[in-house]
């Protein structure tokens, strides 16, 4: 009898569980490497969405239900990008592209293609093959990232001192002569002024003075193990409803200290993909 439960209990989870979880392209952090005819691009702070020819799918592999006309005349070949409108605007996107039922605002957001998934050919080669077919199939709301060849560090400065200052999040940087490759590597850098790592809530510790009686930091754990408090970056409304226990959060943080805890952390939101 057990055996047979056994064998029924195999089998369902054969079947409940993914074929397969994506692999995404993951970058490493830039410090002082030579980027030197590398391109750069913006970071988009969006939804990342890896279109896999049928599916659009959060990086989680959890099918977002864009509404049909978004994905009906998308490629049968895959392409890896971002959901986004404009810069600052994360928390709009976030509740448009994690809805279950689409909405009307779809109308806002763009797909922002920056890579084109184990398409051959070097990087320009594989976005020249999404840019035709967006062409061809007039997609006004499919768009690739735009890139630039760097000549220089300097002008790395230059491109990432304007994005901050019009309210943007960072650049990536790629080695445009690579072949697609997935997974962490060295030949895809972000680079931004300040670095962003997500933690689950495991607590919470109650605020002092004006924030007597509501929450005053979140104890959170990171995937090494390492546990600390985030006392900043919150609103009010946030202080008296904070993220649940077992909640996921993005934080962003300045390096890190001698025990291996994130330096001036600060509490960017709740994960909801």
């Amino acid at each position: 009898m057990i055996s047979y439960l056994y064998k029924i209990v195999i089998i369902f989870l054969f079947f409940i569980t993914p074929i397969y979880a994506l692999t995404l392209q993951k970058a490493n952090i830039y410090i002082d490497q030579n980027i030197t005819q590398w391109t750069v691009s913006e970071k988009l702070d969006g939804i990342r969405a890896y279109w896999d020819g049928k599916n659009l799918l959060s990086r989680e592999c959890k099918v977002i239900n864009a509404p049909k006309y978004f994905t009906q005349k998308l490629p049968p070949f895959e392409l890896d990008g971002e959901l986004w409108s404009k810069r600052g605007d994360f928390e709009n996107i976030q509740s448009i592209v994690m809805d279950k039922t689409p909405s009307g605002k779809w109308n806002e957001i763009s797909y922002m293609v920056f890579e084109v998934p184990n398409a051959s050919g070097d990087f320009e080669k594989r976005l020249k093959k999404a840019q035709k077919y967006i062409e061809d199939a007039k997609l006004l709301h499919v768009k690739i990232i735009e890139q630039k060849v760097l000549k220089s560090p300097e002008e790395l400065n230059l491109f990432l001192e304007d994005i901050i200052k019009n309210g943007g999040e960072g650049a990536m940087l790629k080695d445009g002569s690579k072949g697609y490759f997935d997974g962490r590597s060295d030949s895809l850098l972000k680079v931004k002024k300040a670095q962003d790592m997500e933690a689950r809530v495991i607590g919470y510790k109650e605020g002092n003075n004006k924030y007597k009686g509501v929450m005053g930091s979140l104890h959170v754990r990171l995937k090494d193990g390492v546990e600390f408090f985030i006392g900043s970056g919150f609103s009010d409304e946030i202080r008296k409803n904070p993220p649940k226990i077992g909640e996921i959060v993005t934080f962003k943080y300045y390096g890190f200290t001698k025990g291996g805890k994130p330096k001036f952390a600060s509490f960017m939101r709740v994960r909801r993909d």
